[in-house]
């Protein structure tokens, strides 16, 4: 149950604060004031997207924040805000949350009906969504069950048409597969090869220079009189130096260490020299190779890698066109065993949603009896679709039909009920709805086309179902606004800096000025006195309603709500200080 709302910079609304009867809320007020921005402020809590253009001009960001109590009696704080930068920021009793977190918490707790969702009613798809969850679990389950059924068959089907497809496949394309392998099979490429080629090439044309140089090289280090010889003459005239003077300590074993490495050297120059040859045949053979190579990726380049990816694409195809009766005959018996799954699972959604069809139009009749719609009738037709017709959202077309009258044929509510009507038929359909969990109903205008016996109806339905739930009405009727417990008024002055909201509460006189408005459109004595009349019905019960009772609350008392004001006026910061 939502206890208090707090909204700031919203939309026309500098600040607002809010605290809500039990029962039924009413907020009323001129078209264009701004009384759907308080709808939308509960959509923010409830984790509906958040657009920053709702941030009022001049600040820079939105603030909502609410004082709930959930289904155990706990109380929760919840708060969002937007800002002007599209950022958004949630808190879950002073936790960060996110948007998510924020939905599954406080979502399960509200049923909004918007002004525009009765065209939802229009849609045949929206109309099967209804009445699955009406259904309620059975339904989920034997949609998840088909859905599941539903893609697999899909898939199976897109396999077949996919081997099919290559079935079908010219002898030109085989054959130019054949060509391709044999190609590329004639040069036989290895991985790796051509990039060993082109890096021993170097080596292969310098063969004779690389010798030559070697050999040079080792003979400088290794000839007579040749620079090992004089290290090692150099470190023994030093070695007996030493005694007499410190300082050439170390310089023989030094010239004695480079003697080695030295050495050492001369024995790996030897070595490659004796590896190097220049071999003309085999140079000639690496050029005739990396040729062959090259052919191939012009061929089928741009380089050696497509050349591979070509190959294998060939031998695939070639070997999946030789096993292809095999792989065609399992994926028909795989399409036919996908096909009987799903019309077990087609068969079972029948069902429930069959029986489900059945029990709505009771309930829906029931319901417009209620709502000034005495004769009518509505027929929830559910109907088989063809094999070809089936979607992800099941096997059969589902439509509500409308009959104005008895004696009338049943036809499509979209193409003969009223707007006014359509009102009403939604109004049931939500209530039927409702699930026990989400104790607050919104409804944003749902009154539209609705007057006269039909708005005394509607009001009487409305209060009827604010005995057992906590329900917020934006509307424009007199007759639902006087059975209210609570009842706000909306009103924007326009001024040198612009445009502002302003919520407050109305009682006594005031009261029964914004009844005689909603009337007449007018405040004068008749006016009024035809909204006394309405309030004394109201709080008599002799009325559209009758009287509601809250456990432990007189009829017609606000007790409740006073003490709420007091502590919402004595703290009005504290939700949004706190969070």
């Amino acid at each position: 149950m939502l206890d208090e709302l707090q909204v700031r910079d919203y939309a026309l609304i500098a600040d607002a604060n809010l605290n809500f009867a039990s029962g039924l809320t009413a907020i009323s007020g001129e078209t264009g004031a701004g009384k759907t921005a308080l709808v939308g402020a509960i959509k923010l809590l409830v984790g509906e997207r958040a657009d920053s253009l709702a941030v009022r001009d001049g600040a820079d960001e939105l603030r909502v924040a609410a004082r709930l109590t959930d289904a155990d009696g706990q109380e929760l704080i919840i708060s969002r805000r937007l800002s002007r930068q599209g950022r958004s920021r949630c808190s879950i009793n002073d936790e960060m949350a996110t948007v998510a977190a924020l939905a599954q918490t406080t979502g399960p707790l509200f049923d909004l009906l918007g002004q525009h969702e009765h065209q939802s009613l229009l849609s045949a798809a929206d109309q099967m969504a209804y009445l699955d969850r009406f259904a309620g679990n059975a339904a989920a389950d034997a949609l998840s069950g088909y859905q599941a059924a539903w893609h697999q068959a899909e898939m199976a089907a897109a396999e077949l048409d996919g081997l099919r497809s290559m079935s079908a496949s010219t002898a030109r394309n085989l054959d130019e597969a054949t060509f391709v392998l044999a190609r590329i099979n004639a040069v036989a490429p290895e991985e790796g090869e051509y990039q060993r080629l082109l890096a021993d090439l170097p080596v292969l044309r310098g063969g004779e220079e690389l010798f030559t140089g070697a050999t040079a090289a080792w003979e400088l280090l290794r000839q007579e009189g040749s620079v090992l010889d004089r290290l090692a003459e150099a470190a023994r005239i030093l070695e007996p130096l030493v005694a007499i003077d410190q300082r050439l300590a170390g310089m023989p074993e030094r010239l004695s260490a480079a003697q080695v490495d030295l050495d050492d050297l001369a024995q790996s120059l030897r070595a490659y020299q004796e590896e190097v040859n220049f071999d003309p045949d085999a140079l000639d053979h690496a050029l005739d190779r990396i040729g062959q190579l090259e052919s191939l990726v012009k061929q089928f380049g741009p380089g050696i890698d497509e050349v591979f990816a070509a190959r294998s694409h060939a031998e695939a195809q070639l070997g999946a066109n030789d096993t292809l009766p095999e792989r065609l005959q399992c994926a028909e018996l795989a399409l036919q065993q996908a096909e009987a799954e799903l019309a077990t699972a087609a068969a079972a959604l029948t069902a429930v949603r069959s029986e489900a069809a059945k029990s709505l139009a009771i309930n829906l009749n029931s319901r417009l009896d209620g709502l000034a719609m005495v004769g009518t009738h509505i027929e929830a037709a559910l109907s088989e679709l063809p094999r070809t017709a089936w979607a992800v959202q099941g096997a059969q077309r589902f439509e509500l039909l409308y009959c104005p009258d008895p004696r009338s044929k049943p036809r499509p509510l979209a193409k003969i009920a009223s707007g006014g009507e359509i009102s009403r038929v939604m109004l049931a359909l939500k209530s039927a709805l409702v699930d026990a969990s989400s104790q607050t109903l919104v409804f944003d205008e749902v009154d539209a086309g609705v007057g006269g016996e039909a708005a005394r109806a509607v009001a009487s339905y409305i209060r009827q179902t604010a005995t057992v739930h906590q329900v917020i009405v934006v509307t424009h009727l007199a007759q639902i606004a006087a059975l209210a417990d609570k009842h706000y008024v909306v009103e924007k002055t326009v001024s040198e800096t612009g445009s502002q909201t302003k919520i407050r509460e109305l009682d006594g006189e005031e009261r029964v000025a914004e009844i005689a408005r909603m009337l007449s459109g007018s405040q004068d004595a008749i006016a009024r006195q035809h909204a006394r009349e309405l309030l004394s019905e109201a709080a008599s019960g002799t009325g559209a309603a009758g009287t509601r009772k809250a456990p432990g609350q007189a009829a017609g008392s606000n007790s409740r709500g006073s003490q709420e004001a007091q502590g919402l006026q004595s703290g009005q910061d504290q939700l949004f200080e706190e969070h």
